[in-house]
Protein backbone atom coordinates (compact mmCIF):
# COMPACT_ATOMS: atom_id res chain seq x y z
CA UNK A 1 0.00 0.00 0.00
CA UNK A 2 1.00 3.45 -0.94
CA UNK A 3 0.92 6.86 -2.03
CA UNK A 4 1.03 7.41 -5.91
CA UNK A 5 0.74 11.44 -5.33
CA UNK A 6 0.15 14.37 -3.24
CA UNK A 7 -1.83 16.64 -4.92
CA UNK A 8 -2.36 20.40 -4.25
CA UNK A 9 -4.36 22.79 -5.67
CA UNK A 10 -5.15 26.54 -5.99
CA UNK A 11 -7.64 28.54 -6.15
CA UNK A 12 -9.35 29.17 -9.88
CA UNK A 13 -12.81 30.21 -11.10
CA UNK A 14 -15.64 28.55 -11.54
CA UNK A 15 -19.09 29.11 -12.89
CA UNK A 16 -20.22 26.14 -10.81
CA UNK A 17 -19.24 26.92 -7.39
CA UNK A 18 -21.10 29.58 -4.73
CA UNK A 19 -17.98 30.22 -3.18
CA UNK A 20 -16.16 33.54 -2.70
CA UNK A 21 -15.60 34.85 -6.03
CA UNK A 22 -16.80 32.36 -7.32
CA UNK A 23 -13.29 30.19 -7.57
CA UNK A 24 -13.09 26.62 -6.62
CA UNK A 25 -9.35 24.26 -5.58
CA UNK A 26 -10.82 21.61 -6.49
CA UNK A 27 -8.09 21.54 -9.68
CA UNK A 28 -5.63 19.18 -7.58
CA UNK A 29 -2.26 18.15 -9.36
CA UNK A 30 0.26 15.86 -8.42
CA UNK A 31 3.63 17.57 -6.59
CA UNK A 32 7.40 16.70 -6.37
CA UNK A 33 9.54 16.81 -2.72
CA UNK A 34 7.45 16.94 0.68
CA UNK A 35 4.46 18.38 1.56
CA UNK A 36 3.80 19.42 5.47
CA UNK A 37 0.43 17.90 6.85
CA UNK A 38 -1.30 19.28 9.88
CA UNK A 39 -4.43 19.82 11.55
CA UNK A 40 -6.22 22.76 10.01
CA UNK A 41 -8.44 23.61 12.62
CA UNK A 42 -12.54 23.38 13.37
CA UNK A 43 -15.12 23.46 10.13
CA UNK A 44 -15.25 27.16 8.79
CA UNK A 45 -12.10 28.75 9.77
CA UNK A 46 -9.93 25.76 8.87
CA UNK A 47 -9.02 24.73 5.23
CA UNK A 48 -6.77 21.96 4.12
CA UNK A 49 -4.36 19.69 5.79
CA UNK A 50 -2.18 20.01 3.45
CA UNK A 51 0.41 22.89 3.31
CA UNK A 52 -0.41 24.83 -0.43
CA UNK A 53 -3.19 23.01 -0.91
CA UNK A 54 -6.18 26.03 -1.44
CA UNK A 55 -9.74 24.89 -0.03
CA UNK A 56 -12.05 27.95 -1.00
CA UNK A 57 -15.69 27.24 0.51
CA UNK A 58 -15.00 26.62 4.32
CA UNK A 59 -18.46 26.21 4.96
CA UNK A 60 -18.66 23.03 3.19
CA UNK A 61 -15.38 21.96 2.37
CA UNK A 62 -12.06 21.36 5.05
CA UNK A 63 -10.96 21.82 8.91
CA UNK A 64 -10.54 18.63 11.15
CA UNK A 65 -12.92 16.30 9.88
CA UNK A 66 -11.90 16.72 6.09
CA UNK A 67 -8.43 17.88 6.25
CA UNK A 68 -7.21 15.24 3.95
CA UNK A 69 -9.27 13.30 0.74
CA UNK A 70 -7.70 10.34 -0.51
CA UNK A 71 -9.18 8.47 -3.50
CA UNK A 72 -8.10 5.12 -5.22
CA UNK A 73 -5.94 4.68 -8.30
CA UNK A 74 -8.15 1.26 -8.69
CA UNK A 75 -11.34 3.32 -8.94
CA UNK A 76 -9.95 5.91 -10.60
CA UNK A 77 -9.44 2.85 -13.44
CA UNK A 78 -12.65 2.04 -12.87
CA UNK A 79 -13.77 5.84 -13.75
CA UNK A 80 -11.81 5.54 -16.43
CA UNK A 81 -13.23 2.63 -18.41
CA UNK A 82 -16.72 3.90 -17.49
CA UNK A 83 -16.72 7.91 -18.71
CA UNK A 84 -13.89 6.70 -21.96
CA UNK A 85 -11.98 9.33 -20.96
CA UNK A 86 -8.07 9.63 -19.05
CA UNK A 87 -8.25 10.77 -15.25
CA UNK A 88 -5.00 11.95 -14.31
CA UNK A 89 -4.17 11.77 -10.40
CA UNK A 90 -5.86 14.10 -8.77
CA UNK A 91 -9.08 14.40 -11.02
CA UNK A 92 -11.56 13.84 -8.50
CA UNK A 93 -9.82 17.02 -6.22
CA UNK A 94 -8.30 14.46 -3.88
CA UNK A 95 -5.27 15.28 -2.31
CA UNK A 96 -4.05 11.54 -1.71
CA UNK A 97 -4.01 9.08 -4.78
CA UNK A 98 -3.42 5.92 -3.31
CA UNK A 99 -2.17 1.99 -4.66
CA UNK A 100 -3.51 -1.34 -3.23
CA UNK A 101 -5.36 0.95 -0.48
CA UNK A 102 -9.00 0.51 0.20
CA UNK A 103 -10.36 3.20 0.38
CA UNK A 104 -14.52 2.96 0.33
CA UNK A 105 -14.53 -0.19 2.37
CA UNK A 106 -12.48 1.33 5.18
CA UNK A 107 -14.04 1.66 8.86
CA UNK A 108 -14.92 5.07 10.23
CA UNK A 109 -11.90 5.41 13.48
CA UNK A 110 -9.58 3.21 10.86
CA UNK A 111 -5.87 4.86 11.38
CA UNK A 112 -3.28 5.03 8.52
CA UNK A 113 0.61 5.69 9.46
CA UNK A 114 0.98 7.44 6.07
CA UNK A 115 5.31 7.80 5.44
CA UNK A 116 7.30 8.07 8.84
CA UNK A 117 5.52 10.14 10.90
CA UNK A 118 2.21 11.27 9.69
CA UNK A 119 -1.06 9.30 11.32
CA UNK A 120 -4.36 9.96 10.01
CA UNK A 121 -7.96 8.71 10.90
CA UNK A 122 -10.97 8.14 8.61
CA UNK A 123 -13.44 10.31 9.24
CA UNK A 124 -16.46 10.03 6.86
CA UNK A 125 -16.87 10.16 2.88
CA UNK A 126 -16.95 12.71 0.15
CA UNK A 127 -20.79 13.89 -0.40
CA UNK A 128 -20.63 15.15 -3.97
CA UNK A 129 -22.25 18.45 -4.98
CA UNK A 130 -22.51 21.04 -7.66
CA UNK A 131 -18.98 21.86 -8.27
CA UNK A 132 -17.31 18.50 -8.44
CA UNK A 133 -20.28 18.40 -11.05
CA UNK A 134 -19.28 20.98 -13.17
CA UNK A 135 -15.47 20.50 -12.91
CA UNK A 136 -15.98 16.99 -14.07
CA UNK A 137 -18.32 17.63 -16.92
CA UNK A 138 -20.10 15.02 -17.44
CA UNK A 139 -23.64 14.84 -17.48
CA UNK A 140 -25.72 13.47 -14.87
CA UNK A 141 -23.19 12.91 -12.96
CA UNK A 142 -24.30 13.07 -8.91
CA UNK A 143 -26.64 10.90 -9.63
CA UNK A 144 -24.15 8.54 -11.30
CA UNK A 145 -21.51 8.81 -8.42
CA UNK A 146 -24.09 8.48 -5.96
CA UNK A 147 -25.47 5.40 -6.93
CA UNK A 148 -22.08 3.58 -7.42
CA UNK A 149 -21.13 4.64 -3.84
CA UNK A 150 -17.20 4.66 -4.16
CA UNK A 151 -16.90 8.12 -2.59
CA UNK A 152 -13.37 8.07 -1.27
CA UNK A 153 -12.38 9.01 1.89
CA UNK A 154 -11.74 11.93 4.11
CA UNK A 155 -9.17 11.91 6.94
CA UNK A 156 -8.40 13.99 9.74
CA UNK A 157 -5.28 14.50 11.43
CA UNK A 158 -3.80 12.64 14.47
CA UNK A 159 -0.14 13.14 14.10
CA UNK A 160 1.58 15.67 12.15
CA UNK A 161 4.24 14.54 9.43
CA UNK A 162 5.66 15.16 6.11
CA UNK A 163 4.37 13.37 3.15
CA UNK A 164 5.79 12.76 -0.41
CA UNK A 165 4.82 10.42 -3.58
CA UNK A 166 5.85 6.48 -2.75
CA UNK A 167 5.55 6.72 1.20
CA UNK A 168 4.44 3.72 2.09
CA UNK A 169 0.49 3.45 3.54
CA UNK A 170 -0.29 1.00 6.42
CA UNK A 171 -3.15 0.00 8.31
CA UNK A 172 -2.26 0.48 12.08
CA UNK A 173 -5.47 0.49 13.73
CA UNK A 174 -8.98 -1.55 12.38
CA UNK A 175 -12.09 -0.63 14.66
CA UNK A 176 -14.22 -3.35 15.93
CA UNK A 177 -17.32 -2.09 14.57
CA UNK A 178 -18.58 -2.27 10.37
CA UNK A 179 -19.52 1.28 9.51
CA UNK A 180 -17.46 1.57 6.27
CA UNK A 181 -17.06 5.11 4.26
CA UNK A 182 -19.34 3.47 1.64
CA UNK A 183 -22.44 2.64 4.44
CA UNK A 184 -21.58 5.79 5.67
CA UNK A 185 -21.95 7.57 2.05
CA UNK A 186 -25.15 5.53 1.48
CA UNK A 187 -26.73 6.47 4.66
CA UNK A 188 -26.21 10.09 4.37
CA UNK A 189 -27.05 10.40 0.17
CA UNK A 190 -29.91 7.28 -0.74
CA UNK A 191 -30.19 4.77 2.15
CA UNK A 192 -31.57 7.20 5.23
CA UNK A 193 -32.39 4.11 7.14
CA UNK A 194 -29.22 3.12 7.55
CA UNK A 195 -28.49 6.29 9.82
CA UNK A 196 -28.99 4.83 13.55
CA UNK A 197 -25.74 2.21 12.53
CA UNK A 198 -23.36 5.23 12.21
CA UNK A 199 -23.57 5.77 15.58
CA UNK A 200 -22.10 2.06 16.22
CA UNK A 201 -18.68 4.08 15.18
CA UNK A 202 -18.64 6.02 18.46
CA UNK A 203 -16.34 9.10 18.72
CA UNK A 204 -14.76 8.53 14.87
CA UNK A 205 -17.94 9.75 13.81
CA UNK A 206 -18.14 13.26 12.96
CA UNK A 207 -20.41 15.33 15.17
CA UNK A 208 -22.69 16.60 11.72
CA UNK A 209 -23.15 12.83 10.95
CA UNK A 210 -23.81 11.84 14.77
CA UNK A 211 -26.53 14.89 14.58
CA UNK A 212 -28.13 13.43 11.62
CA UNK A 213 -28.24 10.00 12.80
CA UNK A 214 -29.44 11.23 16.26
CA UNK A 215 -32.26 13.41 14.34
CA UNK A 216 -33.89 10.73 12.38
CA UNK A 217 -33.86 8.37 15.07
CA UNK A 218 -35.90 10.67 16.84
CA UNK A 219 -38.44 11.31 13.43
CA UNK A 220 -38.69 7.51 13.42
CA UNK A 221 -39.97 7.32 16.86
CA UNK A 222 -42.36 10.16 16.25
Amino acid sequence: MKLLTVNLGQPAPSEHTQAAAGTTGIDKRPVDGPVAVTAPGPKGTGGSGLAGDAVVNLRHHGGDDQAVYAYAREDLDEWQRELGRELANGSFGENLTTSGVEVTGALIGERWRVGPRLLLEVSCPRVPCQTFQGWLGEHGWLKRFTQAAVPGAYLRVIESGEIRAGDAVELVHRPAHEVSIRLMFQALTIRRELLPRLLEAGGALPEEARRRAETYMEREKG
